[in-house]
């Protein structure tokens, strides 16, 4: 079966490149209809990725987020025609200690090899999630940010104290907000306190029992737990503000991303006895998770609408470099591309 990729081969510029999809006994086939843009995917578009991982990366399809449906399954677990989250990671193998988003053999679609943005794609059965017909289909394409934060979450649970009267989480972007929405849910009974930078932005966390500007915080507010969702030049000060304001033998989750490395107070952090861990990617679990609490709390996804930014149909290549465009131009919220590949 022949199939379209269409393939970022240096930043700004797609081309198509054609491939040959293997129909047997193994392998689902699915058609995107509705991908996300992350940051990832346009740190790779505007070239901000070192040079020597461009030239390793580069020529590769983008989009790590998205949905479909089957158009053909030779497994026999699907329907034609259901709709599918897509899971990019794919494990290799199986660890008793090592969780399949932390091998290293596992691979990552827009990271080791294509992303969703084909005209179909070849998937292995556990890498596709069933996903409920009432759910909104722009929030779904968005479900892989989603579950980085229940895993984050979930990793919190297995680490942190008990003593849970104050969480904070540092970060008014997408991130800070899905990961506000699904702590909230998870932890009713626990005040959470929302920081950032932008006034606006943190009007939208009309959920969080308190909101901070980070250069307004009172002197003696403290809190439990920390999640850092930042990432960036501004990870250095918002991880150092946490520490301060964090109260000893706190726990601090460590979600944003940065290209260069971080300079932290490692001094109060040993006077504290604080513990510090780091969260990336999602399992199959934390994707059956979500979908039940897209279920079970229907008011998560309601909020989730909030921050679907830019919508456009994708028919041809200058629709996708325009879909990168406007979502850069975007300061907050998700781009969803409607793939009519």
């Amino acid at each position: 079966m022949l199939n379209t990729v269409y393939r970022l081969v240096a930043p700004g510029r797609f081309e198509v490149e054609f491939s040959n999809v293997v129909l047997n006994k193994e392998v689902v086939i699915v058609r995107p209809t509705h991908l996300s843009i992350c940051h990832a995917d346009q740190r790779y578009y505007q070239g901000m990725r070192a040079s020597d991982i461009l030239r390793k990366k580069l020529p590769m399809a983008l989009i790590h987020e998205g949905i479909g449906e089957v158009v053909w399954d030779g497994t026999g677990k699907f329907q034609q025609g259901e709709r599918v989250v897509m899971i990019p990671n794919t494990p290799e193998e199986k660890d008793d200690i090592i969780s399949d988003n932390y091998l290293r053999s596992s691979k990552f679609r827009a990271s080791g090899f294509d992303g969703f943005m084909q005209d179909v794609v070849d998937m292995r059965p556990d890498c596709l999630v069933r996903m409920p017909e009432n759910i909104n289909p722009f929030v779904a394409a968005f479900t892989e940010i989603i579950t980085v934060s229940i895993h984050a979450i979930n990793r919190f649970d297995r680490f942190a104290h008990n003593r849970r009267n104050i969480v904070g989480i540092w970060g008014d972007g997408n991130l800070g907000y899905i990961t506000a929405i699904l702590f909230k849910a998870m932890y009713p009974n626990t005040n959470l306190y929302i920081f950032g930078l932008d006034r606006n932005k943190l009007l939208d966390f009309t959920f969080a029992d308190e909101t901070f500007l980070v250069t307004d915080i009172p002197p003696e507010l403290r809190v439990d737990h920390a999640f850092e969702c930042v990432g960036g030049e501004g990870a250095p000060k918002a991880i150092n503000q946490m520490i301060d304001f964090i109260y000893p033998e706190g726990t601090i989750s460590l979600l944003g991303v940065s290209e260069n490395p971080v300079a932290i107070n490692t001094r109060m952090v040993l006077e504290k006895g604080l513990r510090m861990f780091g969260s990336s990617r999602s399992t199959r679990e934390d994707f059956e998770k979500v979908i039940g609490l897209y279920q079970s709390n229907p008011e998560i996804v309601e909020y989730l609408q909030n921050i679907i930014g830019v919508t456009i149909s994708v028919n041809t290549m200058e629709d996708m470099k325009k879909a990168f465009e406007l979502d850069r131009q975007n300061p907050f919220g998700k781009t969803i591309m409607i793939w009519n590949k």
